[in-house]
Parts: C-alpha cells; sequence; structure tokens
C-alpha cells in the first residue's frame, strides 16, 4: 500500500500546519518512519490477516503516523485502535503487538526519547491462543 495524497485525509484531527511542525522536530529516523513505504505495507497486511475494513485500516494508520509524531504515546495505541477502529479487545492486542513489533520497535530508540518511556518488546502470537493446562503431576520448583 502507498500513500496517496487522498489517504493523508484522516490526519484532519490536527491542522495540517501542526502535523508539518511536529514532523519537522523529529529525528531522522522517525521521519523516515513516517514516509515509508515497507511500513505501509506492514500495516496494510496486518490489517488484511484480520480482516479488517478500509475505515478500520485508515484509523490504525492515522494512529500509527500519531505515535511516530510524538501525538500518540505506544502505551496507549492499543486502546486507541480498539476505539477508534471499533476492534474487539483480542484483535486489537494482536493488531498493536504486531505493530509494535515491526513499525515501532525498529525505532524504539526514538520514540522512548520522544515520551521518555521504555517501549515493551511483547511478541503478537502465530496463531489462536489456548488457556494452559496445568499438569496436576508435576511439583512447583520455587
Amino acid at each position: 500500500m502507498r500513500i496517496k495524497k487522498n489517504k493523508l485525509k484522516f490526519m484532519a484531527e490536527y491542522p495540517k500546519e501542526k502535523l508539518w511542525e511536529l514532523y519537522e522536530m523529529l529525528p531522522k529516523d522517525l521521519k523516515s518512519a513516517v514516509f515509508s513505504v515497507k511500513n505501509a505495507d506492514n500495516i496494510e497486511e496486518i490489517c488484511q490477516r484480520y480482516k479488517l475494513k478500509e475505515e478500520q485500516r485508515v484509523q490504525i494508520g492515522k494512529n500509527v503516523i500519531y505515535t511516530l509524531l510524538g501525538i500518540l504515546p505506544p502505551d496507549d495505541f492499543q486502546e486507541k485502535i480498539e476505539k477508534d477502529a471499533k476492534l474487539d479487545k483480542k484483535t486489537a492486542k494482536q493488531v498493536a503487538l504486531w505493530i509494535n513489533r515491526l513499525i515501532f520497535l525498529p525505532v524504539r530508540p526514538a520514540l522512548e526519547g520522544i515520551y521518555k518511556i521504555a517501549i515493551s518488546q511483547e511478541k503478537p502470537s502465530e496463531k489462536k491462543s489456548t488457556p494452559e493446562k496445568t499438569d496436576i503431576y508435576r511439583e512447583k520448583i520455587e
């Protein structure tokens, strides 16, 4: 998915001038991440994996950009896409984990510098989650 001018309409919540001001203040690696074709392709693949609608994809893309620009803290990303894209909690968590892994982690030092936080390295699940089974025949080792 290549970013087109008409795709940038989702940023209307913030004035374009403000977004450009924020962009100009970013470190080089975050500037590259904002307009990265690879990141756009990753977002598209993640959204296809979870069969998300176009409106949901736009909301997720918007929030990725807002995070890279320093508007939306990475810790709030999952909750924000759950609300904005109207995702169930489980899907929002998996999408957020994939976005974190593929988009935010490669620029983690820069994001940590902007937000003054540590970014989690939790991995998304590759398959459906199954409840853990306990083995009643094993003793706990402490």
